[in-house]
């Protein structure tokens, strides 16, 4: 599985932006809007609300991949 990064929306909660561990951080990702929410490995439980296929399709597409997550803890 591929390692991704973590980021909340910090207005909406649940939001969260994926970004693999090699890719850049997209621009609308900032600090003022959005909080670092851990990583996620092939070692770590996925959040709720987080699809790999959808994501490696997202990521292929996008660079990043945008879920709602539904449970506490992560995202």
């Amino acid at each position: 599985m591929r390692s991704y990064n973590l980021f909340c929306l910090k207005s909406l909660d649940g939001l969260v932006c994926a970004v693999p561990e090699d890719y850049a951080v997209p621009a609308f990702v900032t600090e003022a809007r959005w909080a670092f929410g851990g990583k996620l490995d092939g070692s770590t439980p996925r959040p709720v609300g987080f699809d790999g296929a959808a994501a490696a399709t997202a990521v292929r597409f996008n660079g990043f991949y945008l879920f709602q997550s539904m449970g506490g803890g992560q995202g």
